[in-house]
């Protein structure tokens, strides 16, 4: 067991209060505490201050605006739409279009996994987007 001032870890306490805490929590407790100073160091040293004046988007990143129901609504059925067209296209297509777009990889990727060439995954995604927009015009 290891004494403890709560004062030095918490600002609200205004006199000394010690407290019997077991090893491993004052472990943690410590090293919390150099983390947090080390972290207040960097940001004097490197000016990492941040300012939600700057207009830099960061306000915006933080915030979290909840959707409304409409805007819940049309989200499912635009990606219910999107999905019902990927279906209608070829198969290679649809692959490829799901590869590009849903799981980021890259042209060069795709191409290397399905052992064609770079031209060939292009072509293909082009015209199965041209494709889709033809049908999602024709359903939405």
């Amino acid at each position: 067991m290891k004494k403890i001032n709560l004062k030095d870890f918490y600002t609200f306490y205004d006199k000394d209060t010690y407290v019997n805490v077991n090893e491993t929590i004052a472990d943690e407790m410590e090293a919390f505490k150099r983390k947090e100073s080390s972290y207040l160091r960097k940001l004097y040293r490197y000016k990492a201050h941040y300012s939600l004046d700057r207009n830099d988007g960061i306000d915006q990143d933080i915030t979290y605006s909840s959707q409304s129901p409409y805007e819940l609504y049309e989200r499912k059925i635009t990606t219910k739409a999107l999905y019902s067209a990927l279906n209608q296209l070829p198969d290679i297509q649809a692959k490829r279009i799901y590869a590009y777009y849903f799981l980021d990889m890259s042209k060069t990727d795709i191409a290397n996994a399905e052992d064609v060439s770079v031209k060939a995954v292009c072509n293909s995604i082009d015209r199965g987007l041209e494709t889709l927009g033809k049908v999602l015009k024709l359903n939405l």
